[in-house]
């Protein structure tokens, strides 16, 4: 005999409320399906320990996830505020940072409307278009966009969420941090190799660090799980990843050292190195669309080579210096970086051309932006001053689109000299790429990671363009 439907209504609330006090108590107690990256979040902030004067004496200020796609490291921290909110300190200000507002109606909105309807809790977001702040309990969470700078440095939080962080800018960070009472996080995808949070975050030793992959989560559903797994590129179970890096046959894989391809992927048109190494194996990986993404690397700049030239990028406040030398024939260019240092005024920059060797009858080709705002304030062109200084310095003829150069010296095989810059150039190598609008490339270079690249096309315009200020 079947149910009647009250029966099955009084059935289906009792198995609702059992699915819901499952969830509190998941908050609280880990289980077989508990993710690493909502374990992890949760024992460092429990671990935090401070003194009488609110100085933090044990544990850690805040925690990076890094990982591929679908390894659940948002949906970790999301549970992690319902646990804030919920049990460990109601009525405390949460902040979620991310590159622009509206990047929160395509990611967190749906997030948080699932994940409140699954708590069975009061959700707005099935009703407003706009949701800037809203409350679990007493407690209340604000999203802030980082292209509103004067909010992003404005009310201090008890906690922080900084999600995608590859997108937020670290000043950004430093100045909420220094208003967050007690608990901050960040996740992303390593999908650049040079980034600020490799350099200043994650060595830090009061931050955490932890990395996962799609196969650490228990609850990614088999569509997305194959998804992933169409990308990779190699036939699983003939390498392995060590350190960050991936080997075959006990050597790292290059573009000459490759495991056997995976022909189905291969066949099927979604075989995938880079969204592999990012989105599969959560390794950082060169982004895509890069302008230069084969070079060779050589320990010097080639005895045969009898005439070189020298090509120079100004910086200015934090911008690095780009000194190179540079020489080319019909089908290869050699490039030897000299500087890459934050070197803002003529007087210092002609002694470091001393320093490393250059002479004063030597051809530098420069930026043709080198305007430069001494002591007095006053504007003084950086080229004039270092005439003046006795340099054979000339401003570059930008007399084509930086593209059409750009193209120009991709038809050659570029050799860079591998030396004490090599960490800088091989960042620019890897990160200086095409511009994307809505996940399509665009043919325009971003203005970033090119110093090194700009000082060497300087010297390529000299060399090439007639018109140019330099000739050999």
């Amino acid at each position: 005999m079947g149910l009647s439907d009250s029966e099955l209504k009084l059935l289906n609330e009792l198995l609702r409320d059992k699915e819901i006090r499952q969830l509190n108590d998941g908050l609280i107690n880990y289980h077989g399906k508990t993710n690493p990256n909502y374990r992890f979040l949760r024992d460092s902030l429990l671990s935090q320990a401070y003194d009488v004067y609110g100085e933090l004496v044990d544990g850690v200020r805040g925690c990076v996830l890094e990982g591929s796609s679908r390894s659940g490291k948002t949906w970790s921290g999301i549970d992690l505020i319902f646990f804030i909110a919920l049990v460990y300190d109601p009525g405390s200000t949460i902040h979620i940072y991310r590159e622009t507002y509206n990047e929160f109606k395509t990611t967190l909105y749906d997030d948080f409307k699932r994940r409140l309807d699954h708590f069975d809790l009061p959700n707005k977001f099935h009703h407003a278009q706009d949701v800037k702040t809203f409350k679990i309990g007493k407690t209340k969470i604000t999203f802030l966009g980082c292209d509103k700078i004067g909010k992003a440095h404005g009310a201090g939080c008890d906690y922080a969420f900084f999600n995608e962080v590859m997108f937020i800018p670290r000043e950004i960070f430093d100045h909420v941090e220094m208003r967050c009472r007690k608990f901050w996080w960040m996740d992303y995808n390593p999908s650049v190799t040079q980034h600020w949070v490799f350099d200043s975050v994650i060595p830090r030793g009061d931050v955490g660090f932890l990395r996962t992959t799609f196969k650490d989560n228990p609850y990614i559903s088999p569509q997305e799980r194959n998804k992933i797994l169409s990308y990779e590129p190699w036939e699983p179970g003939t390498y392995e990843v060590r350190d960050s890096e991936i080997y075959y046959k006990g050597k790292p894989v290059t573009d000459k050292h490759q495991p056997p391809p995976h022909y189905k992927n291969i066949e099927q048109g979604t075989a995938d190195e880079y969204n592999w190494k990012v989105y599969g194996l959560g390794l950082r990986g060169a982004m895509e669309g890069v302008i230069f993404k084969h070079v060779t690397w050589i320990d010097q700049f080639p005895t045969f080579v009898d005439e070189f030239t020298y090509g120079n990028d100004f910086g200015f406040t934090v911008d690095p210096n780009a000194t190179v030398r540079y020489a080319e024939d019909r089908d290869n260019i050699w490039i030897e970086p000299l500087c890459y240092s934050s070197i803002d005024n003529p007087d210092d920059l002609s002694d470091f051309w001393e320093e490393i060797g250059l002479s004063r009858s030597d051809i530098i080709t420069c930026d043709s932006s080198d305007k430069y705002t001494g002591e007095n304030k006053g504007t003084v062109e950086m080229v004039s001053a270092l005439e003046d200084l006795g340099w054979n310095v000339f401003k570059v003829s930008k007399t084509k689109s930086v593209m059409f150069w750009l193209t120009s010296m991709k038809r050659k095989k570029i050799h860079i000299v591998r030396n004490q810059y090599y960490k800088e150039v091989k960042a620019e190598q890897e990160n200086y790429v095409m511009k994307e609008i809505h996940g399509i490339l665009i043919n325009q270079p971003i203005d970033k990671f090119n110093h090194f690249w700009d000082a060497a096309r300087y010297a390529h315009i000299a060399h090439n363009e007639e018109s140019a200020a330099v000739h050999w």
